[in-house]
């Protein structure tokens, strides 16, 4: 990567590296409508470097354009929006290929379906259902993943929509270290066994790293107890105390930090039933046709089940400790090798089956084989419902959130969006959208009885999704029926900001194949200031 794209973007190399970045710049991402919800979306991936972007929208930009979207000035009016958008985003980062079509996203869809072949990514904004459903197959068939974003009022949605997404670099904010304490190699052993800790020697003793002593005494432990490790929580806390009998003194940290770790030596042998499951999926029997990740995947099962011993491929790192600098960097090293000879195992397995499929041995390289086995753990194969069977099939959960206080403004939300849909495939227009209204009727009674027909009519229709779900009887809050008519599908700034971002972030994720993506629809509840996952 060159010093330049490094000092633009150090911040972000530092949350998903070079390899995420390079992944970035190589995305080619379309954006379908230009409102705010699209803009904002489009804006925080053009700062952060997104190889090229495509933007479609047939509109002019309108007065009411200027007052919910910051990239539009006075200047603008009556200038195509997907050109007066593109030239703003492209003077956020030079770096960036910007390109429009003035043209009609629907029409695009229904005349000229191959165009979106070309990208890695489409961003769907503010689009009705029927044409949704057109585009999602057309992905689909050409591999190319499909974000949906919609802001309304004060709700919105952003789900995602791809056969299959698999992520080797997770990231879990939270996740146990992985020191095989509980299983420790000869190497380690042998280590640990060097290092005497009844040394009387007050620097050494307190500075005697907590993996030494925890492996030291947990075979301590298994040689009295018929070579089983702490088990209940009564054993646990006696292991607790056999640590702190071997301290000298009571500020002694290290011992501390082993009496903190102590649980790690109890952590079951093995591997996760989320692991179990990836490796025993029907994609790990693999053929010529199969991808990088399953060739892996399939390696790493050769592993578990001969070398690894029904264990992962060891990481190689170790946290933070009180220790001697001695003791530490020999520690550093000792896990690193074990990674290492790890690491060759898997590989030697995985030039083993590309040759066999018929594939080149040496097409995976081995730094990609490198960090597989370093996040084995961590593994995520994440695969969608096409948008057709999310609204064609009876929903189960749908009940146990209708019924959740917390969830049930949320649900509600989710299936007014999809009624409003159906409501402008009825009627060609949005609820609460009157034409024909003259301004000075706008707050009189002649709009308010408008308000309430339709409300009528979206009501009728959400309690139809209900049914067709399989929630016959079930019904939404009235206030919540008027509250969707009210908006009229306005998009509030603030509202599409936010949905925007999250679209930006989960396509992030998607491209740099780093962090997991969102597996449901969010929903965005601004009346209670709430985000949730659906489905």
């Amino acid at each position: 990567m060159a010093v330049e794209s490094k000092t633009k973007y150090d911040r972000q190399l530092r949350i998903w590296g070079e390899q995420g970045q390079s992944a970035l710049e190589n995305a080619s991402v379309c954006l379908l409508n230009c409102g705010p919800t699209g803009s904002e979306a489009l804006k925080n991936l053009v700062l952060g470097g997104i190889g090229s972007i495509t933007v479609v929208d047939g509109a002019k930009v309108e007065a009411a354009d200027l007052g919910n979207n910051f990239l539009l000035d006075e200047g603008c009016l009556g200038q195509s929006r997907a050109k007066s958008i593109c030239s703003f985003l492209q003077e956020l980062n030079d770096a960036v290929k910007v390109k429009f079509v003035e043209e009609s996203p629907v029409a695009l869809i229904d005349t000229n379906p191959s165009f979106f072949s070309q990208f890695t990514l489409v961003i769907a904004t503010q689009m009705l259902e029927s044409s949704l459903l057109k585009l999602d197959r057309i992905c689909r068939k050409s591999n190319v993943i499909l974000v949906v974003a919609r802001s309304y009022g004060l709700t919105g949605l952003v789900r995602i929509s791809v056969k299959e997404h698999v992520v080797v670099e997770s990231k879990p904010d939270h996740f146990l270290d992985d020191l095989r304490l509980h299983n420790p190699w000869p190497e380690l052993k042998q280590f640990a066994a060097s290092i005497d800790l009844n040394e009387k020697d007050p620097v050494v003793h307190k500075h005697t790293p907590y993996i030494v002593i925890l492996v030291t005494l947990a075979e301590k432990w298994a040689s009295s107890h018929d070579g089983c490790l702490p088990a209940t929580r009564q054993e646990k806390k006696e292991f607790k105390d056999l640590i702190k009998a071997q301290m000298l003194n009571i500020d002694e940290e290290n011992y501390q930090e082993a009496m903190d770790s102590a649980f790690k030596v109890s952590v079951t042998h093995g591997i996760s039933s989320e692991l179990r499951q990836i490796i025993e999926d029907s994609a790990a029997h693999v053929d010529s046709t199969s991808s990088d990740f399953w060739v892996l995947v399939a390696a790493l099962k050769e592993f578990v089940n001969n070398e690894g011993g029904g264990e992962p491929p060891l990481e190689g790192s170790i946290p933070d400790m009180t220790s001697l600098t001695e003791y530490y960097v020999n520690l550093q090293k000792i896990y690193q090798a074990k990674a290492e000879k790890d690491s060759n195992a898997v590989e030697s397995y995985v030039r083993e089956m590309l040759k066999r499929i018929g594939r080149d041995p040496d097409s995976i390289p081995k730094s990609v084989i490198k960090t597989f086995c370093r996040n084995s753990r961590k593994l995520k194969v994440c695969r969608y419902c096409t948008i057709e069977e999310e609204i064609t099939s009876t929903i189960s959960d749908l009940q146990k959130y209708l019924t959740d206080e917390d969830y049930c403004f949320s649900v509600g939300f989710y299936i007014l969006l999809r009624a409003v849909d159906r409501f402008a495939n009825n009627y060609n227009r949005l609820p609460g959208v009157f034409d024909s209204v003259p301004e000075q009727h706008m707050l009189g009674s002649f709009y308010d009885s408008e308000i309430e027909e339709d409300v009528s009519r979206l009501k009728a229709i959400a309690v139809s999704i209900l049914n067709d779900s399989g929630l016959n009887g079930s019904s939404l809050p009235e206030d919540l029926v008027h509250e969707m008519c009210r908006y009229a599908g306005a998009e509030i700034h603030a509202v599409a900001a936010f949905i925007g971002g999250v679209a930006s972030q989960e396509v992030i994720k998607l491209v740099t194949k780093q962090f997991v993506p969102l597996t449901g629809t969010l929903i965005f509840n601004g009346i209670d200031q709430k985000s949730q996952v659906l489905l």
